[in-house]
């Protein structure tokens, strides 16, 4: 297995993009070059892992955005078979939730790849210098908010707004497996 089939691993530059945003927008990593700490998750509608944490990204946008963290939630899924998944589903889904951050369609498929995503959610948290410094999830509890001990992102986030490098920089990402198509 080759490095790009491997995905993004630590300290790796991040792999460049440009993606239709549900507001009719298009996003690539230069968009954001004005923040310290870029969280790009791969996300989808249909997961039930997804819908747990939805409010949870919505807060943590919310918690960081005057700190200068921009989440981007990107769904990858195949939407020939799982057509919840739809761009149009998708734009739905914003709207119905209050997506504070954009959400993006990778409709090729090659932006997960590249970046090695395997789940939704699946995180992939970048520094300044669009490296990446933590991988994996949220929390340690998708099914409870209230009984979560630790706090992965929040605790990966605050360690590079204090220019330091997480302290756990790889965790396991939980959730539905990204729906390749066939």
């Amino acid at each position: 297995m080759n490095k790009s089939e491997k995905g993004l691993q630590m300290g790796d530059p991040a792999p460049e993009f440009s993606l239709p945003g549900v507001d009719g927008g298009t996003y690539s990593l230069g968009r954001f070059a004005d923040k310290p700490v870029l969280v790009i998750v791969f996300s989808c509608n249909h997961c039930p892992y997804v819908q747990a944490y939805e409010g949870r990204l919505v807060k943590i946008q919310g918690d960081y955005a005057d700190r200068g963290v921009q989440l981007l939630a990107i769904n990858s899924n195949d939407d020939v078979n799982y057509p919840e998944d739809s761009f149009e589903h998708m734009k739905v889904r914003a709207q119905a939730k209050g997506y504070n951050f954009p959400y993006l369609r990778d409709k090729s498929q090659e932006v997960a790849r590249a970046y090695g995503a395997t789940h939704t959610p699946h995180l992939f948290v970048l520094n300044r210098s669009r490296q990446l410094c933590y991988t994996g999830k949220i929390d340690d509890n998708w099914q409870q908010p209230e009984g979560v001990r630790r706090h992965y992102l929040r605790d990966a986030l605050d360690a590079l707004l204090k220019d330091g490098a997480p302290a756990e920089a790889t965790t396991h990402a939980i959730g539905c497996t990204i729906k390749w198509a066939h």
